[in-house]
């Protein structure tokens, strides 16, 4: 078996994310954000609602919203001759940005309604995407479509080219947007949340879907979730994001069988699972909220809501430290990870 390492698509050192107010002052909503997803991958990037999660997706993209912007870091986007291009030097417009999005980084959005225009077709939407990076006619850009929409289980893919979104199904509406973020076949593929707008066996079906295509076209996945559930199914690496912060990373069995940080513990607690009920284990829901990115609390931000929390926890922000690619922020890492 070959063991050298897999080369990154994508490379994110210490991306800060601020809010601009009206007064002038920027508030932190993501601080010193760092991971690598290398090629064939899923990387799973969990936390509550509220942890930054999606806001870090959006600034991969350039997508963020006029009242937020990347304060400092890099996005380093990599090609196969080693080239890498820095997507927070490209800016938010313009020819460079564009030839990016869509081409080589795709992205499938919690509720495809919102990413669907409601007035164009299906098929019109799916080849836009293909005749705007690609010098390709109508037809050919058509044709790829039909051979996708085939590909993802859609029925009738030549007629469904011709539908409206609103005249599919929730669980086909998240098919035919798999599509338009993979008809140009990225190296990099953004899954945000695609499953939580559906129900469980629909859910259960996308997902199965977006691992086949991954192994077939051997992308990488950015899979954004709350559910721990999903992550044990989809992903090889996860990433636990709290307030705004990586606070533990490490490989998906490596971080179930031996969590590291008050947080994972914590999360993993409040998951349901089977014979919960026959063995008397209790389901412990994680204790308090998110904390608000106006009242942020200093030190360990998870502190408020630590059961193990120590004094210094709410001074500094804890180093982190590690055992091989599992790595934590917390003052207890150390005897966590060797337990």
């Amino acid at each position: 078996m070959n063991s050298l390492p897999r080369l990154p698509v994508l490379s994110v050192r210490n991306l800060s994310i601020g809010l601009d107010t009206r007064t002038g002052k920027v508030i932190p909503v993501t601080q010193d954000v760092s991971f690598d997803i290398a090629r064939g991958e899923v990387l799973a990037l969990v936390g509550e609602s509220g942890s930054g999660k999606s806001v870090t997706a959006l600034a991969l993209m350039q997508l963020l919203s006029a009242n937020l912007k990347i304060t400092s870091g890099e996005i380093l986007l990599h090609t196969d001759d080693g080239f890498a291009a820095d997507i927070v030097k490209l800016g938010t417009r313009g020819r460079s940005i564009e030839s990016i999005r869509g081409f080589r980084m795709g992205m499938i959005f919690q509720e495809p309604m919102v990413s669907f225009s409601p007035i164009h077709t299906i098929g019109q939407q799916i080849a836009e995407v293909v005749q705007i990076h690609e010098n390709v006619g109508r037809k050919a850009a058509r044709d790829r479509a039909t051979e996708l929409l085939a590909k993802v289980g859609i029925p009738d893919p030549v007629g469904a080219l011709d539908r409206l979104p609103s005249e599919f199904s929730g669980g086909m509406r998240q098919r035919a947007m798999i599509v338009r973020a993979l008809v140009c076949g990225p190296s990099l593929l953004i899954a945000d949340e695609p499953t939580t707008a559906l129900d469980v066996t629909i859910q259960g079906q996308i997902l199965e879907l977006l691992r086949g295509l991954q192994l077939d076209l051997g992308m990488a996945i950015l899979f954004i979730t709350h559910d721990l559930g999903i992550v044990a199914q989809m992903a090889d690496r996860v990433a636990v994001m709290y307030s705004g912060r990586i606070i533990e990373s490490a490989p998906v069995r490596d971080l179930f069988r031996n969590p590291a940080h008050p947080y994972t513990r914590a999360l993993l607690d409040a998951v349901p699972r089977l014979g919960d009920i026959d063995r008397g284990r209790r389901i412990r829901p994680v204790a308090g909220s998110v904390p608000n990115i106006f009242a942020a609390p200093s030190g360990c931000r998870f502190h408020p809501r630590c059961p193990v929390a120590e004094p210094q926890c709410e001074q500094t922000r804890p180093a982190q430290v590690g055992h091989g690619a599992h790595k934590v922020e917390c003052i207890f890492g150390e005897k966590f990870l060797a337990s």
